[in-house]
C-alpha cells in the first residue's frame, strides 16, 4: 500500500452514469475504509478538526474505523453532525477538513469525506441511531425550515432536552437537500429521508406545508403558540437573473426551478407527470456547484449541454470534483463567454443566445480578475433552453412579517456568527437566510451555533 495515495473510490463509468440518475460515487466497502483509515497519522494538533465547520472529532472516528469499530465511529461523528451521510457526499472537503490534513503536505490527504460517508451508510444499514436526551427541559423551540441549518439546530436542541418543532413550507422535509441537489449526487430516499428520520428519532416534530409569514408569523409562534425561542433556517430560495433582453422567454429557467422540478417533483421519472422542457440543446449560465448540478441533470434528460461562464476555468467556483465529473460525462464548457441577449422565435420560445467573448483584466473586489468584453466578439449559440444559475437570495416574506427583525441590503437577516442571535429577542437565525447561498456544511455550522445560542438564552432566561 502506498501511504501517500488515497485508496481509490469506485464510481459508475462516465458513459453509463450520464444516462441514469443512480449515484455516481459508489463509496468504500469496509475493507477499503479500514485500509484508507490506516493512512491517518492521528495528529495531536488535528488541523482537520479546525477545518470542519461542525468540529467533528475526525482523528477519533478514523481511529475507530481503523480498528473496525464502525458503531463507535458513528457515535463519535453523531456527537457533532446530524447529517453525516449527507456531508460525506456533498461537503467541499478539499477546502475544509482534507484541505488542512497534514498527510496532504507530502501526498494525498486522507479521504475524510468518503470515510464519513462509509460510517454513516454502515450505521443506516445496521439500524444504528443517534443517542437522544436523557431528561427534558420543558421548553419549546420553533425551527423555521428543514434544510441543513434547521435540521442541525433541531437535532442539537433535542439532544439537549428541548421540545422542538420544525415548520417546513414545502410538502416534503429536507430543504435544499431534497429540491436542490440531484439524485445522482445525493439519493433522496436511502440517504436524505433516513437522516431526517434520525433527527425525528431524537423527538423532533416536523410540520410540512406551513409557510411562515403566511400560515403563521414568528410573532404569533412566540405570543400565541407558546414557543420560548425561534431559529430561522429558511435558506435562500429566491433566484437571481441577469436582467438581459429576452430573459422572460419560454424555455428560460432558474436553476432552482429546474432542479426542483427534477429532484423534488421527480420530472426525471417516466411514472411522474411533472413538466420539464425536453430540450435538445441547453445553456447553463454560471459556474458554481448548482450550475454543475443543473448541467448534469439536463445532460441526463437527453440534451447537449453547455456551461457558459464569463471567467476562465481556473476561476470556476464549483468543486473540482463536480467540474471533473461534468467534463467526464460530456458537458461542454464555454468559458470567457458572457450572454447579452436571449433570442426567441415568433411564439416566444428560446431559439438562441447572443454572447460576447471576454478576457480577464485586473482583480475585482472578490480578488478574482475582472472579466472585460472583447470588442467585436459577438456571436450566437443556437439553443432551445437556458438555465440561469447566478445565485439566490433569501425570500423577504419572513423578514417583512416579523417585527423588529433587522436585515441588510441583500435581504439577509442580520445575526451574530457565534450564536445566531438576531435583533429580535428570542429569535436566532443561520445558514443561507443570513449569509446568502453557501454550502450545506456551513449551514450546518450555523445551525449548531444557533442551538448553542438558544440554549444559553433559555438557560439564563
Amino acid at each position: 500500500m502506498d501511504v501517500l495515495k488515497k485508496v481509490p473510490v469506485r464510481e459508475q463509468a462516465p458513459d453509463v452514469r450520464n444516462k441514469n440518475f443512480d449515484e455516481v460515487c459508489l463509496g468504500y466497502n469496509k475493507e477499503e475504509a479500514m485500509e484508507e483509515a490506516t493512512r491517518c497519522i492521528n495528529c495531536k494538533n488535528a488541523k482537520c478538526i479546525q477545518g470542519c465547520p461542525v468540529s467533528i472529532n475526525i482523528p477519533g472516528f478514523i481511529s475507530q474505523v481503523k480498528e473496525g469499530n464502525i458503531e463507535e465511529a458513528y457515535k463519535i461523528i453523531s456527537q457533532s453532525s446530524a447529517l453525516p451521510a449527507v456531508c460525506g457526499r456533498v461537503c467541499p472537503q478539499e477546502s475544509q477538513c482534507e484541505g488542512q490534513c497534514i498527510r496532504g503536505i507530502k501526498g494525498e490527504p486522507i479521504s475524510i469525506g468518503k470515510l464519513e460517508r462509509f460510517v454513516a451508510d454502515w450505521a443506516r444499514e445496521n439500524n444504528i441511531k443517534p443517542e437522544g436526551a436523557t431528561e427534558k427541559k420543558g421548553k419549546k423551540v420553533a425551527v423555521i425550515g428543514s434544510g441543513p441549518a434547521g435540521l442541525t439546530c433541531a437535532g442539537d436542541l433535542a439532544k439537549l432536552g428541548y421540545d422542538v418543532t420544525i415548520f417546513e413550507a414545502l410538502h416534503e422535509a429536507g430543504g435544499v437537500l431534497v429540491y436542490g441537489i440531484p439524485e445522482f449526487r445525493l439519493p433522496k430516499q436511502s440517504v436524505v429521508a433516513s437522516e431526517i428520520e434520525n433527527v425525528k428519532s431524537l423527538g423532533v416534530k416536523i410540520e410540512t406545508n406551513v409557510v411562515i409569514g403566511k400560515s403563521v408569523t414568528i410573532d404569533q409562534l412566540i405570543e400565541e403558540e407558546g414557543f420560548d425561542a425561534v431559529f430561522i433556517g429558511s435558506g435562500a430560495g429566491l433566484p437571481k437573473f441577469m436582467g438581459i433582453p429576452g430573459e422572460n422567454a419560454n424555455g428560460v429557467f432558474s436553476a432552482n426551478e429546474y432542479l426542483t422540478r427534477s429532484n423534488l417533483m421527480k420530472a426525471f421519472r417516466d411514472d411522474y407527470d411533472t413538466p420539464i422542457s425536453m430540450c435538445k440543446k441547453v445553456a447553463v449560465v454560471g459556474g458554481g456547484n448548482v450550475a454543475m448540478d443543473a448541467a448534469r441533470t439536463a445532460l441526463r434528460l437527453g440534451a447537449e449541454v453547455h456551461i457558459v461562464y464569463r471567467r476562465s476555468e481556473a476561476e470556476l467556483p464549483a468543486r473540482v470534483e463536480e467540474v471533473h465529473h461534468a467534463k467526464e460525462e460530456g458537458v461542454i464548457f464555454d468559458v470567457l463567454t458572457n450572454p447579452v441577449e436571449i433570442l426567441t422565435d415568433e411564439n416566444g420560445w428560446v431559439k438562441g443566445m447572443k454572447c460576447v467573448k471576454m478576457e480577464l483584466g485586473e482583480p475585482d473586489a472578490s480578488g478574482r480578475r475582472r472579466p472585460v468584453e472583447v470588442a467585436g466578439s459577438e456571436f450566437v449559440i443556437e439553443l432551445d433552453a437556458v438555465i440561469m444559475s447566478l445565485g439566490t437570495s433569501p425570500n423577504p416574506l419572513i423578514s417583512s412579517t416579523t417585527k423588529g427583525l433587522d436585515i441588510n441590503k441583500w435581504q439577509c437577516i442580520v445575526a451574530e456568527e457565534e450564536t445566531g442571535k438576531t435583533s429580535k429577542d428570542g429569535v436566532y437565525a443561520g445558514g443561507d437566510a443570513v449569509t446568502g447561498a453557501a454550502t450545506v456544511i456551513l449551514a450546518m455550522g450555523a445551525g449548531k451555533a444557533g442551538a448553542k445560542g438558544i440554549d444559553e438564552y433559555l438557560s439564563n432566561k
